[in-house]
């Protein structure tokens, strides 16, 4: 530890300042440039502010504190503080270190917590010299650049089992030589039913948040999977979801088994309407060491036996289509989804089981290989974050 001195934070960054504000008009799902909050990225836009590599602290509201290190071109919005080291320091170590100094300790003790650029320049931090800085980022640079290449592979597959689901049950491209019918829905294949979506469910049951430890009669352990858990495990990771308890009546009504999907009802924004879904399957069920169920602001349904993926990848097709802004309501900026409603009026046309069944096979070697690769993101994260005290202790020897 004598090799590592203490500074304070204002010393050591070229650039610590917020972000600026941009109008949501400005803000889409797609876009040449993603734009950063707080806890990530917020949509994307067609121009950006920040060039170059810092770490995104975030600045406001419930991740307050939170650090995750950028390289590229972006829009920092002014919820976000970018913080870009000085030439004697690496930015990518300091995003390290900062990660696990719990900043949110120094936000403001107000209804609405926030982080004051002033405030964190004052702080103090111990720092080794550059070349151990480097070495140590390296270290834990190498985990998460094959953690940012699992992610991008499953993005890959993800896109693939769409274009599929798109090709086949929308396009009807397997099917074009067969007999069709046109009616007042538009044409499909002859002998294909047009339904509403809760044809395909036999059950929607909503979440429990229980209690975050034993408590009376809260004593079955669970992970319970809130809307900002989806993205970790829509890529097969079990990601950070918390540990609660719940009673045990919920506990056999709420698990969620293989097969089931989960839908977040509440939430969204401007331009991310609710409806956000993941699947569930048994790969990912036996990779938790807990039962699964998901929040009360989530609800899962249990679809007819062997239309799992195809209720999934159709959800997903509506949801890009911004099908979901039709079924919502609220005010104050929380919107809720009408679920049943949804799944009342939204008709498709649903193909016969013998056809599902050959999908199934195809797009499901597409999935099992994001599953896996979502194992190993889990298991790389625990390994960097297992590391990650360790080599920020200052007791390690870096003497190569």
């Amino acid at each position: 530890m004598k090799e590592w001195k203490e500074y304070k934070m204002g010393d050591v960054f070229a650039y610590l300042k917020s972000g600026k504000g941009i109008h949501a008009n400005e803000i889409s799902s797609k876009g040449e440039y993603p734009v950063y909050g707080g806890n990530g990225v917020r949509g994307y836009t067609t121009r950006n502010n920040f060039e170059g590599d810092c770490a995104i602290i975030g600045r406001q509201g419930a991740f307050c504190g939170n650090v995750r290190y950028f390289k590229g071109k972006a829009y920092m919005t002014e919820h976000a503080i970018i913080a870009v080291a000085n030439e004697n320091n690496s930015t990518r170590f300091l995003a390290y270190l900062l990660s696990i100094m719990n900043l949110g300790r120094f936000s403001s003790q107000s209804a609405q917590p926030g982080l004051s650029v002033t405030e964190l320049a004052k702080q103090s931090i111990r720092i080794p010299s550059l070349s151990v800085q480097k070495k140590i980022a390296n270290i834990l640079s190498s985990l998460d650049d094959k953690i940012e290449l699992n992610r991008r592979i499953n993005d890959n597959l993800e896109q693939q089992a769409q274009a599929l689901f798109k090709a086949w049950f929308v396009d009807f491209e397997p099917f074009k030589d067969g007999e069709f019918v046109d009616d007042d829905f538009g044409r499909r294949p002859y002998g294909w039913n047009v339904k509403p979506l809760k044809y395909l469910v036999e059950k929607v049951k909503s979440g429990d948040w229980g209690k975050d430890e034993q408590m009376g009669n809260h004593t079955m352990r669970t992970f319970c999977m809130r809307g900002a858990d989806f993205p970790d495990i829509k890529e097969g990771s079990k990601g950070k979801m918390p540990i609660r308890y719940i009673l045990e009546k919920n506990f056999r009504e709420k698990t969620l088994c293989d097969g089931n999907v989960v839908v977040e009802i509440s939430g969204g924004s401007p331009t991310q309407s609710t409806g956000r879904i993941v699947l569930i399957d048994k790969t990912f069920i036996a990779d938790c060491d807990n039962a699964l169920i998901c929040t009360n602001f989530c609800k899962s349904l249990e679809i007819k036996e062997s239309f799992s993926l195809f209720f999934y990848l159709l959800w997903q097709y509506l949801y890009d289509k911004k099908v979901m802004f039709i079924y919502e309501n609220g005010s104050n900026g929380l919107k809720n989804l009408n679920i049943n409603s949804l799944l009342e009026r939204e008709l498709f046309v649903i193909p016969p089981k013998e056809i599902i069944s050959r999908f199934n096979l195809v797009v499901s070697l597409l999935l099992s290989k994001k599953q896996a690769n979502g194992i190993e993101i889990s298991r790389l994260a625990s390994l960097r974050d297992t590391l990650l005290p360790k080599l920020m202790s200052g007791n390690m020897s870096f003497d190569y």
